[in-house]
């Protein structure tokens, strides 16, 4: 049974993510697109004016969509593989601490995302609203998940 602290905490952690995807979609849109285009294609990155757009939406728009609480599941999953694949095109060579290049951050949050993937939103999220109201109209008196 989950407890309303696992909820607490599973929120803490949407937040918080979030807030750095936003942060760093929004960064990354500022920047300019073709900018980070560029960036992208020195790195490796295959079709890189493609990924740039995409990256960058994603974790804006994905960044919202935790805070908020939706599609968190799918949300949380797409991030984990956009930092894994950012960590094994621009980190991975350069060792472990982020602070030389590493991938030490983009493994948190790409941890972070996953976590939020298998476990969900918890109690205090617009996805579990729309639960408890889709249960309720339906007569379903069944307790919910964290």
């Amino acid at each position: 049974m989950r407890t309303t602290s696992t909820s607490i905490g599973l929120t803490v952690l949407r937040v918080v993510l979030g807030a750095v995807f936003i942060a760093h979609g929004a960064q990354k849109f500022a920047q300019g697109i073709p900018t980070v285009s560029q960036g992208f294609a020195g790195m490796g990155v295959p079709l890189a004016e493609v990924a740039a757009p995409l990256v960058a939406g994603l974790e804006l728009v994905g960044g919202v969509f935790l805070v908020v609480g939706v599609a968190t599941r799918v949300v949380g999953a797409l991030l984990a593989v956009d930092m894994v694949v950012a960590g094994l095109l621009a980190n991975a060579t350069a060792g472990f601490f982020s602070q030389d290049g590493g991938f030490e951050y983009v493994l948190v949050l790409a941890v972070g995302s996953l976590a939020v993937a298998l476990t969900g939103p918890g109690r205090f999220s617009l996805d579990a609203l729309l639960l408890r109201a889709t249960r309720r109209r339906r007569g379903v008196d069944e307790p919910l998940p964290a």
